[in-house]
C-alpha cells in the first residue's frame, strides 16, 4: 500500500463575523495570544504546511507568516468557498488533500487529521454530540472542479456537497472542542476556559 501524504491544512478565516461587529475574531487575544495563533499551534503539527484563508488585505495578517488565500468566487458565498480556495492552493502545492479548521476555534482536537483520516481517506467531517461541524474536514483535492461547479451552481451548504460525494464521519466526544467564538459573550466564555486550561496543575 502506497504510504500516505499528509495533508495540507487550511484555516478559514473568510467570514464576515457580523455577531462580533465584524473584523478579524482570529485576531482577538485569547490568554496571551490571538485566537488565530492558539488555532495555528493546533494544527501545525497535523499538516504538512498551513494556509490562511482570508479576505480583504493580506497585510494585517502577515504577523503569521503562512500564505493568505482569498475566495476565488465573489459575495462571500459561504466555507465551501474556502475549502474550494484550499483546495486550489493544494493543488498548486502539490497536495492531494486539504484539512480545514475554523480560524474562531481555539479548542479543536489535536487528533483531528488522524481522526478524519481514519473514518475516510478522501473525505470526511467532524461530528460532536451537537452535530457535524462542517468547517472541519478532510478535502481531497481531485473534487476541487465538482466543488467550483456546484458552488457556481448555487450550493452553499456543506453537508450536502459531502453527502452527494459519501463523505466519512469523525466523531468527536466533546462539544468543547468545537466551541467557537461568534459573540463578545462567547469570547468571554474562551477566555474562561483558556485560563482554566492554563491555572489547571500537571498530571505527574
Amino acid at each position: 500500500m502506497a504510504r500516505r501524504v499528509t495533508p495540507l491544512g487550511v484555516i478559514l478565516a473568510g467570514g464576515l463575523a457580523t455577531r462580533m461587529g465584524g473584523g478579524d475574531k482570529g485576531l482577538l487575544t485569547l490568554g496571551d495570544a490571538p485566537i488565530l495563533s492558539h488555532v495555528i499551534s493546533r494544527l501545525s503539527p497535523q499538516v504538512s504546511a498551513i494556509a490562511l484563508n482570508a479576505n480583504g488585505d493580506p497585510a494585517r495578517l502577515a504577523r503569521f507568516g503562512l500564505p493568505v488565500i482569498p475566495d476565488s468566487l465573489p459575495g462571500h458565498p459561504g466555507p465551501l468557498a474556502g475549502v474550494l480556495a484550499g483546495l486550489d492552493w493544494a493543488a498548486g502545492q502539490g497536495g492531494t488533500h486539504i484539512v480545514t479548521a475554523a480560524a474562531d476555534t481555539p479548542f479543536f482536537p489535536d487528533d483531528l487529521t488522524a481522526r478524519l483520516t481514519a473514518a475516510h481517506p478522501d473525505l470526511a467531517l467532524a461530528a460532536s454530540p451537537s452535530g457535524r461541524q462542517p468547517t472541519f474536514g478532510l478535502w481531497p483535492v481531485v473534487l476541487r472542479d465538482d466543488l467550483r461547479a456546484a458552488l457556481q451552481g448555487g450550493l452553499r451548504k456543506v453537508v450536502l456537497w459531502t453527502r452527494a460525494h459519501n463523505a466519512g464521519t469523525a466523531e468527536f466526544p466533546s462539544d468543547d472542542a468545537f466551541f467557537n467564538v461568534n459573540t463578545p459573550a462567547d469570547l468571554a466564555t474562551a477566555r474562561a476556559m483558556q485560563a482554566a486550561v492554563s491555572s489547571a496543575p500537571d498530571l505527574p
